[in-house]
């Protein structure tokens, strides 16, 4: 793959009166069949890419011409780059993965943590598919999940908090880094209350625990699923099955644990085990639990923010990966709940 800026020979048309002034680049893809899956049906991950960046691409054969501002530009060409890359590899491009790679290729270096754009990159290798990072934040998450042995990801919903764990824990499954993975969350209703549940016991906490199962079934094959619930490589339960275990050579995530009482948080820590790895995810502004009880994730992220080899990721509106719709939901819920405070003061006042 070859990058050339535009100079003086052939003019790749057509462009965006709007790019009048602003040099124009060309990218040349080596491979013609990859680049109908590059652009896009009807051109859309171009047309996305545009949107995003601010830039306008013209394809003509096995080049996209880049017209824009110089650092968008940039952020373009690295983009298509590691879309191209990605269909090298023989995996598919999708939108998300488009608007993961614009958000990473657009990300200064200092929120990255990397001076160098490729250095900056994360990913997890599963059965099924390699997981890329869609945003800086979510890039740090990957590296302290590979890195570390305890590793708190908190934030809102749609920043990939447990799907990436979940995508962890298959990769060091089938790599034979662990011997099994345990997938755990406390049985709390939000706000609703359900009633008797019919069925054994695992019908009756499934409910509680389908997200980690949706997770799973992304990440492994069905088949593979199915066997490990079977003999246990995979073992799937409530928060209050983990008294009293230790779990070794283990990779273990606890889901939804904002919805942890104190004591309950203390006990998951402490089932930490040789050769075993956790993970913790939680969102802070989505707390369930009977009001005056307080969130044993929020104690456990202040008394170990000094433990320099336990990573606590914190997510941000700006790291939803899913529709755009959410990150706006979610920005709104903030802004009304740093209101609220305001508000009933002046109404105490």
């Amino acid at each position: 793959m070859n990058w050339l800026p535009t100079t003086g020979g052939e003019t790749l048309e057509p462009l965006s009166p709007n790019d009048t002034g602003n040099d124009v680049l060309t990218i040349t893809f080596d491979d013609n069949r990859l680049i109908r899956e590059l652009v896009g049906q009807h051109d859309r991950h171009l047309a996305l890419i545009e949107d995003r960046l601010g830039v306008h691409l013209t394809p003509r054969g096995n080049r996209i011409a880049v017209a824009g501002p110089e650092d968008m530009r940039q952020a373009a060409q690295r983009a298509l780059e590691t879309l191209y890359e990605r269909l090298q590899s023989g995996h598919e491009v999708t939108t998300g993965d488009v608007e993961g790679a614009v958000r990473m290729a657009a990300a200064p270096p200092a929120a990255t943590g990397q001076d160098d754009f490729r250095a900056s990159m994360a990913s997890i290798k599963t059965p099924k598919r390699i997981i890329s990072a869609r945003s800086p934040a979510q890039a740090d998450y990957i590296r302290a999940l590979q890195q570390r042995e305890l590793v708190f990801g908190t934030g809102p919903a749609g920043t990939g908090k447990t799907y990436l764990a979940v995508a962890c824990a298959a990769a060091a499954l089938a790599r034979g880094t662990v011997e099994r993975i345990v997938l755990s969350r406390p049985a709390v209703e939000a706000g609703e209350r359900l009633g008797f549940l019919p069925g054994d016991m695992r019908e009756k906490v499934d409910p509680y625990l389908r997200p980690l199962y949706d997770a799973l079934y992304d990440v492994l094959p069905g088949p593979k699923v199915a066997r490990g619930l079977d003999d246990g490589t995979i073992e799937i339960a409530p928060l209050a099955f983990m008294r009293g275990r230790t779990l070794n050579h283990a990779f273990i995530i606890l889901d939804e644990a904002q919805n942890c009482t104190r004591v309950q948080m203390k006990m998951f820590l402490t089932r930490l085990g040789e050769g075993s790895r956790m993970v913790i995810t939680g969102d802070p502004s989505q707390v369930d639990l009977p009001e005056g009880v307080r969130s044993g994730l929020s104690e456990a992220t202040r008394l170990l923010a000094d433990f320099d080899d336990v990573p606590q990721i914190v997510f941000t509106d700006a790291d939803v990966v899913r529709h755009p719709l959410v990150a706006r939901i979610v920005r709104a819920y903030d802004a009304a709940g740093r209101r609220r405070p305001e508000e009933s003061g002046a109404q105490d006042s």
